[in-house]
């Protein structure tokens, strides 16, 4: 019996938050003038769209609930256009949560005993002994990493924001100029179908999308941007607190 397929849930959640992101204002052609207090709403939200298709690497830090019944949870990833990655994901509610580093060919991720119960009911914790506390290690074309392996590419995530660019439905507003922790930001915000969506757009520098937020309609969600163009760690596991996905996820659910 061949094992789960992980990284699913992930994968789709941060799909969604591209498509409310793009549905947020990032759309349209590219703003010249200089100075954002002169900019209207829409060429805040061309000119942010832009510097998010031209990041090298970001840290994306999402939370919260996206309605429509799904489970609050968050994930934490540092990730760039090479298919690097860096982070955890957790399910929330007791779930489970695990971490995932991915590097060139390669991706190990490392579940927690509630995502082993959880999310692998039948042979979880047959699964969770035999690993042992290790990542799983396996090959990023392995079919059953495959959402995981999207999850952590910079390029899956800013081809969802250009493939979206064109929805521009909805009252787009921009707000007066407030911070966002140390940042002056100016908030960029779409109503539309009774969902209230903002971007809060870097006022100084590359005009960034720093914060977005999803309200209305069940959703309550946050997400973050941050450590735009900056590495992703390049520390893997070792080979001592690594086992081969393929020995696991082939194997029967109860150990020989």
């Amino acid at each position: 019996m061949t094992g789960p397929h992980l990284g699913t849930r992930p994968a789709a959640w941060t799909a969604a938050i591209v498509l409310s992101v793009t549905a947020g204002g990032l759309a349209g052609g590219t703003a010249h003038a200089e100075d954002i207090d002169h900019l209207t709403a829409q060429q805040i939200a061309d000119r942010s769209r832009d510097a998010l298709l031209g990041a090298e690497s970001l840290h994306l830090s999402t939370r919260g609930d996206l309605g429509s019944g799904r489970t609050p949870m968050s994930l934490e990833l540092t990730l760039d256009r090479d298919g690097n990655c860096n982070g955890s994901v957790n399910l929330g509610a007791g779930q489970g949560s695990a971490l995932i580093v991915k590097r060139g060919d390669d991706v190990w991720i490392k579940p927690d005993a509630d995502f082993w119960e959880n999310q692998v009911p039948n042979g979880g914790s047959a699964f969770a002994a035999i690993v042992g506390g290790r990542y799983m290690k396996g090959s990023a074309d392995d079919p059953r990493l495959s959402a995981l392996t999207r999850t952590c590419d910079l390029n899956t995530f800013q081809k969802l924001v250009s493939d979206n660019a064109n929805d521009d439905t909805g009252t787009l507003n921009k707000g007066a100029k407030t911070m966002l922790g140390k940042a002056s930001v100016v908030p960029v915000t779409r109503m539309r179908d009774g969902t209230t969506l903002t971007v809060d757009v870097a006022a100084t520098g590359k005009p960034y999308p720093l914060r977005l937020t999803i309200e209305g309609n069940g959703a309550d969600a946050v997400v973050g941007f941050s450590a735009f163009d900056e590495p992703v760690p390049r520390t893997t596991p070792s080979p001592a607190d690594s086992f081969d996905v393929s020995a696991l996820l082939g194997r029967t659910t109860s150990p020989v």
